[in-house]
This record gives structure tokens, sequence and C-alpha cells, in this order.
């Protein structure tokens, strides 16, 4: 498998106080879907109350200049409901499930619990079944569980065995309060990778500025050539009950696949370009 990274606005803008006007949101993607991304993950169709940053989702779309881009398009969706809205949209290639192995973060991050949350993503893949789309479904706490709950290879076993029984092929692991060590994300992805490896892992990464690079590079390391990225390291999930802590930095990934002669497909001085307008996001009043 070829290394595939996963541009997404989404998560970066989605805790933003200020909202984001549509068309400024449409015109910063825009300019990402130039750039050579495998995918990029464009909004979400949840509750306008959970995130009203992203309640402009299907307006953003049609802006969205898909002439030139060979970037898939993603959304997030939290429910049946939301998986039908977005099914809609021809220009949408996969619907993204947060699950998560944490009973306590499901709770947190979608109002769900294991047996709500496993009805949901089988209504989702039928769903897409019938719209000729891809569910990705992401485990989160996969590397640990910061809220007390049972964590350990069994638990992760039986929920990746489960989604993979009822279809689905592409499941990224994530990081969301930045908990993760090195030693742990390795051993993860090694036996992920060993027993399941028909299968799409991927790695989500939120990270303080100064322990990213050793936790992509055991990632990699170990098989896995899925990684999310996040342009200035924008953002966080705004559900977790703690404090936000930003995305994995898009440049510093580029960069480091670069001084490790990783091949990759990123047009960097579109890249930059799109960095610095993300200025217009992050600065808007």
């Amino acid at each position: 498998m070829s290394l595939k990274i996963i541009e997404s606005p989404r998560d970066g803008i989605q805790g933003l106080k200020n909202f984001i006007p549509t068309k400024i949101k449409a015109d910063y993607i825009n300019s990402i879907l130039k750039i050579g991304f495998d995918a990029v993950d464009i909004g979400s169709f949840v509750s306008e109350k959970a995130i009203p940053q992203l309640s402009d989702t299907a307006q953003v779309i049609k802006l969205l200049n898909l002439t030139h881009t060979k970037s898939k398009l993603l959304v997030l969706v939290a429910n049946k409901k939301g998986g039908e809205e977005a099914s809609e949209f021809d220009e949408i290639s996969s619907l993204i499930f947060p699950f998560s192995i944490s009973p306590t973060f499901l709770k947190y991050n979608i109002n769900s619990n294991f047996h709500n949350s496993f009805k949901t993503i089988y209504e989702l893949k039928n769903i897409c079944e019938k719209r000729k789309k891809n569910l990705i479904v992401y485990i989160a706490m996969g590397f640990g569980n910061p809220y007390g709950d049972p964590w350990n290879f069994d638990i992760i076993f039986e929920w990746v065995e489960k989604l993979i029984d009822i279809g689905i092929k592409t499941i990224p692991f994530s990081d969301i309060l930045g908990n993760s060590i090195p030693s742990q994300i390795h051993e993860v992805f090694s036996f992920v990778i060993k027993e399941f490896p028909e299968i799409e892992f991927g790695f989500h990464l939120h990270s303080k500025p100064d322990d990213w690079i050793e936790k992509i590079e055991s990632a990699y390391s170990s098989g896995c050539k899925r990684f999310d990225t996040v342009i200035g390291g924008l953002g966080g999930c705004p559900m977790t009950g703690k404090e936000l802590l930003g995305n994995l930095n898009t440049l510093n990934f580029v960069n480091f696949l670069n001084k490790n002669n990783i091949p990759h497909k990123i047009n960097f001085a579109l890249l930059k370009d799109a960095v610095e307008k993300s200025k217009t996001i992050i600065n808007y009043e």
C-alpha cells in the first residue's frame, strides 16, 4: 500500500468559536483540493447544536471546485439521519463515523454507547452500499484510555473483528488526547496490521508541537501508511471534556516525509499557499 495523506479542515475548524462564513470556508477548502491529498475531510452532518461551526457543510459542498482535483471528499456523520443527508451528495465518496472503544468518550462525543453505536454503523454501512459510498470507522482511544475504561489488545481485536465482519475496510486509530506513547503505537499497529492485513488502518494524531515525530515514526515503521493531517496543526475535539489539543501539522508531516525520502503526492508550493490562506480562518473575527 502506498502512502495516503488525508487533510482535515473539518477537524481544524470545528472547535473555533467565531463562525467562519460559508464562502471563506469553501475558498479555503478549494485551495486544499489543489495540493494533492488523497482525501479531504471537508465537514460534517451532525447536530447544529453540537457543532455549530459546521452547520453549513451542505452549502460549502455546492461552492467547491472539483474540476481539477483528484482528492476524494469525506464528511463525518454521527447517526443514520446524518448519513442519509450526506449520502445525497454525489461529490462525497466516504462517510466517517467516530466510534471509540471507550464508553466514556462515546458518551462525551456522540452521546451514545456500544450497542447504539454499532447499530448506527450497521445502518450507515447499508446506506453507503445503496449509494455506492465507503464507510470509514475511526476507533478513538485506540492507544490507551485516559478516562479509566478498560483497554487491552483483546478489546481492540474484538471491535476490529466486528467491524470487518460487517464489511468495514478502512479503520483509522485516533489519539484524541495525545496520551499515546511511541512504543504503544508500534505495538498496536504491528498487532492489527499482522492480524488483519487486508484492512487499511490509519493514524489520527492530536499532539503537542514537540512530541509528534517519534509517534509518527513508530506508526510508519509499524506499517501504517494512512495519516490524517491539519494545516497549521489547528483544531482538536471539542467533545472530550478536556482542553483542546491540536492535530498533526501538515507541514511538519510533509517535511518528515521529505527528510526520510518517503514518496508523496503533495505539491509543496500549493501547500504553502494554503498555509497562508489558513491564517484567514484562524484570525477570523
